[in-house]
């Protein structure tokens, strides 16, 4: 069953701080609670980010893939890039460098379309017995 919900953009603002998370997660969390959420934050505006922001975040990482959904960060500017690192989250998120990127990558192949009991090796080099013959 896959979903064919739209994937969501939304622009992070400025500063993700203490201040601001309220406001932002307030316009977030109605697409949290949707059924396999998808969605990107274009976070190319991004100057600052304090520990309520990265809170926030990875909660909302938490609640998307709770629901079967994704959350991933596109366009991350510096220095977003700078914090995350610093705070050692950087490789939770999946980074793209676009918002067009992070919206086609949306679109791969569902698990649930490839076949349970397809082989978890790839058959572009033809017969695996073909090989094995040749060695």
């Amino acid at each position: 069953m896959s979903s064919n919900r739209p994937v969501v953009v939304m622009q992070v603002p400025e500063y993700l701080n203490h201040s601001q998370v309220p406001v932002f997660f307030q316009e977030l969390e109605p697409l949290l609670e949707l059924h396999r959420p998808r969605i990107v934050l274009d976070c190319s505006h991004v100057r600052g980010i304090d520990s309520t922001g990265i809170e926030m975040l990875l909660n909302c990482l938490e609640e998307a893939m709770k629901r079967d959904g994704d959350l991933k960060l596109a366009d991350v500017s510096k220095e977003a890039q700078v914090i995350l690192e610093f705070m050692r989250v950087d490789r939770v998120f999946e980074m793209l460098p676009t918002c067009e990127e992070a919206v086609r990558s949306f679109n791969a192949i569902p698990v649930e379309a490839v076949p349970q009991d397809a082989p978890w090796y790839s058959s572009v080099f033809g017969d695996l017995g073909y090989l094995k013959q040749a060695s």
